[in-house]
């Protein structure tokens, strides 16, 4: 067998001929580097064990225990005999066999959003998926219908997204965004324009708290303006919220674009990995939009997204959802109330970092950096380029990990800022990696310098 282009395809060591792949003949997406973003970042923090990591979006790792995965489990079998009236067999079979499409904890996850976020859900427009990540590929996949689809997104944007659009060939067109979230007018301007082209603009996705990676909010006013923008130009708002429940100061947090919404124009996504445990990889997506088929029948978006759920993992596994579901019922259906430690952990680190960025550069300095009202992340802005090698390089010969915000661009522009995250660390932690951090920026400045004068 010859390979494309010559040479000979691979042997194994008796002598028979392997079946030799080639890159171009596979989805063209996989030479995306937005598909390689996640794995690389991995890898690098795999190849500096001893680097402080001011990288991962990790929740923090000291509350986890193994007796509770018990406890949640039993609270929620208790659940099923004393609340849902399941007898032994029943219980048996939710719990070990394949389970329904949409999830068996849809109606917790409805109560919890009645108690921390005001929303009243029903819920059969829940579907529970595998991660938020699927989730976020069964709407991008309902809705590419057509090769003049694309989907717009506030930008920077969370690479996962920008990753399971491409694998489903649906363009994405990035929107600006301000120190207090989405650009409305630009927005709006993106709209037209991508329609004046001939195309279908069909949602927008975004994180309206603390998002990933910028760290900005949408105000409340912006809120109810980007709902009656949504309304007035026919489009769908994707509203991502992994972070909303870890603001700075308590009691500050805003409602949510799906609490807000009286228009049925936001799908809502929801994720357990910050909040309770990312090992159980359970996420959500609300959508209650009303669909209509051919003969006039009525469904909701969801029962359209469980079709798709059937045929990419069957069911999210029922064992992890109870487990979910027991700390929900640990907490009268309150992850508000569940999350306190958490959120004492990162209020304290975030302040810590942003006053130790303060502490090493100075009011005149070069650098700057957000300082966002909740969450996990820092952008730190540099007068240099930010790649992977200068990450390599950081982790080599600093002993620190970073994530490059050209990650979240993905249109090879250089960028000029680094992510840092505070959820996975301590405050020892934060003052050692920000230590190496500004040794690293230092070098580089002389580096720059040099380099000038050379030339």
């Amino acid at each position: 067998m010859r390979r494309r282009g010559g040479g000979t395809a691979p042997a194994d060591d008796e002598g028979a001929v392997i079946m030799d792949l080639h890159l171009a003949d596979l989805h063209p997406a996989l030479g995306d580097p937005a598909l390689n973003s996640m794995n690389f970042l991995n890898e690098v923090a795999q190849d500096y064990p001893d680097a402080v990591s001011l990288a991962a979006g990790r929740p923090y790792e000291e509350f986890f225990e193994f007796s509770a995965l018990h406890r949640y489990l039993d609270l929620f079998r208790q659940h099923l005999v004393d609340d849902l009236g399941q007898d032994p067999g029943q219980v048996h079979r939710t719990l070990f066999q394949y389970g329904r499409t949409k999830g068996i904890v849809h109606h917790l996850i409805a109560r919890n959003l009645a108690v921390d976020e005001g929303m009243t859900v029903d819920p059969e427009t829940i579907v529970v998926t595998v991660g938020c990540q699927e989730a976020m590929f069964l709407v991008l996949r309902a809705l590419r219908t057509d090769p003049r689809d694309v989907l717009l997104a506030a930008t920077p944007t969370y690479v996962g997204l920008t990753g399971a659009a491409r694998l489903l060939d649906f363009p994405v067109r990035p929107v600006a965004t301000t120190d207090s979230g989405v650009d409305l007018a630009d927005l709006r301007g993106q709209v037209h324009r991508a329609r004046a082209e001939g195309l279908r603009p069909r949602a927008c996705y975004l994180m309206p708290d603390f998002a990933n990676p910028s760290g900005t909010s949408i105000s409340l006013s912006d809120r109810q303006a980007l709902l009656d923008l949504a309304t007035e130009e026919e489009l769908l708002l994707i509203e991502d919220n992994p972070y909303g429940l870890f603001p700075v100061t308590e009691g500050r947090r805003l409602p949510t674009l799906k609490a807000l919404d009286t228009d049925r124009r936001v799908v809502y996504l929801g994720s357990f990995a910050k909040t309770v445990l990312p090992g159980a990889r359970v996420g959500y997506v609300v959508a209650d939009q009303p669909v209509t088929d051919a003969d006039g029948g009525r469904s909701h978006l969801a029962d359209q997204l469980a079709k798709v759920k059937s045929m990419v993992s069957v069911n999210t596994s029922p064992v992890a959802q109870a487990v979910v579901g027991g700390v929900l019922l640990a907490h009268d259906c309150s992850l508000v109330t569940a999350t306190v430690r958490q959120r004492t952990v990162y209020t304290s680190n975030l302040r810590h970092l942003v006053h130790g960025l303060a502490r090493r550069f100075s009011a005149g300095s070069s650098v700057r950096w957000t300082v966002p009202a909740g969450g996990f992340f820092v952008v730190v802005t540099v007068p240099f380029p930010v790649d992977d090698a200068l990450l390599h390089r950081s982790a080599r010969e600093y002993g620190v990990l970073w994530t490059p915000m050209a990650h979240f661009y993905g249109d090879g522009t250089p960028v000029h800022a680094l992510r840092l995250s505070v959820s996975a660390v301590t405050p020892d932690d934060i003052d050692r990696g920000l230590d190496r951090l500004a040794a690293l920026v230092a070098g580089e400045v002389a580096r720059q310098e040099t380099g000038a004068r050379v030339r």
